[in-house]
């Protein structure tokens, strides 16, 4: 007897609960994702043809903006030494700070000081939220003679004893020189000869040398 032919039917793949999934993985993300914050302080860096990714831990951060106001602040990470710096400042200088404002410098994320020491008292009393809308006047540090960054470098220094401090420079391109002269000298009269400029990176000319040395390297430059 001859076989009965099976009439072929097309594969039907029912795929709502593979979408359901990716609906669910895809959702999860966008809440999970955290998103890098707005930088409460605006500065455009020089370019330069660099390589070198800046460290982002053990990091106290010196700015100065366009205007040549300066700027002194700790990597977030660093909760420890903020507060010992914060204690140093209060007691050297006998400030009166209380535990809440000292707290403030801590848990601030975004926690840039930039007013001088008469005015830190108060400026460490407006709440998180507002401070981002604080216009401050900067540290003082242009004159050798009233130079009070050369005190939050000491207590940074004192902070971080025992551990590798980063030091990073940061200026806007269109600061003038008085103001980084002023922060260098802070950072001599503290024994800290060794820092890094923050700039925005460029690539390197096309057929200078440092162009044919990454070209030969490959990738072992970029992990420099």
């Amino acid at each position: 007897m001859p076989r009965a032919k099976i009439p072929r039917k097309s594969t039907n793949i029912d795929m709502t609960a593979m979408c359901d999934v990716a609906f669910l993985l895809l959702s999860f993300f966008i809440l999970a994702t955290k998103f890098k914050p707005a930088e409460a302080l605006s500065v455009v860096t020089p370019s330069s043809v660099s390589s070198k990714v800046a460290p982002d831990k053990n990091v106290v951060l010196l700015t100065v903006d366009k205007d040549g106001k300066v700027y002194f602040s700790v990597s977030d990470a660093n909760t420890a030494e903020k507060k010992d710096i914060m204690d140093a400042i209060n007691t050297s200088k006998n400030l009166g700070l209380t535990d809440a404002e000292k707290k403030a410098f801590v848990n601030n994320p975004s926690s840039y000081v930039g007013v001088p020491f008469a005015q830190l008292k108060s400026y460490l009393d407006v709440p998180l939220d507002q401070v981002k809308n604080v216009k401050q006047t900067g540290i003082p540090a242009q004159d050798s003679t009233n130079n009070e960054l050369r005190d939050w470098v000491a207590a940074a220094v004192s902070a971080f004893q025992g551990e590798k401090m980063n030091i990073l420079v940061k200026g806007d391109d269109a600061s003038k020189y008085p103001s980084f002269q002023g922060v260098i000298w802070a950072l001599k009269k503290n024994d800290q000869l060794k820092f890094q400029l923050v700039v925005s990176p460029i690539g390197a000319p096309a057929g200078s040398e440092l162009d044919k040395l990454q070209q030969q390297t490959g990738s072992k430059s970029s992990e420099q």
